[in-house]
């Protein structure tokens, strides 16, 4: 199963990114390859540039991708916004199993991996089955919350994940 973690924090090598790998660890998924977003600097305001394109391609060749922001005035990075317009509306992510995944200082935007991370995924195509995780950023490494996470979700991201996923579901008739 191929994952990939995106960290979209403005520092390279950022807690986001740290935590991206906790919890693809702690959910028992292949090693994972990683876009630290900032790294790709000026080139996400345009388009076609080969780093970029790159990163979107590895992307939408995984099976499993953890999207990370830190919360910046309650919502996710200009950053992770960039990259994700490198995708097709409706379609750049069809198929991929996402987790949206944020770090921030207090409780207070604890609902906004689901509000609004969440959603921008799902416009994309991505399926996101589980509720988003929110840290709290000076203590997501030491507390319980990622394995208490990760043991709840881990078999629905891994059923999906080797779910074929290629063919509409069809609903049977009941005659009416």
């Amino acid at each position: 199963m191929r994952t990939v973690v995106v960290a979209g924090n403005p520092k390279p090598q950022s807690k986001t990114l740290d935590a991206g790998l906790l919890l693809a660890e702690a959910l028992g998924l292949s090693t994972p390859e990683v876009i630290d977003v900032v790294t790709l600097g000026p080139a996400l305001f345009g388009w076609g540039d080969p780093a970029v394109v790159e990163a979107v391609a590895l992307v939408q060749s995984a099976d499993v991708v953890i999207f990370a922001s830190p919360t910046y005035k309650a919502t996710y990075t200009g950053v992770i916004k960039l990259f994700l317009d490198q995708f097709a509306g409706g379609t750049g992510l069809q198929g991929i199993v996402a987790v949206p995944l944020m770090l921030g200082a207090g409780p207070a935007h604890a609902m906004a991996p689901d509000v609004f991370l969440k959603p921008v995924l799902v416009e994309l195509g991505a399926i996101c089955p589980t509720p988003g995780l929110y840290q709290i950023d000076r203590t997501y490494a030491e507390d319980a919350a990622i394995p208490i996470w990760a043991a709840r979700w881990a078999p629905v991201i891994h059923a999906l994940a080797h779910a074929d996923l290629s063919h509409p579901v069809t609903t049977r008739s009941n005659g009416a």
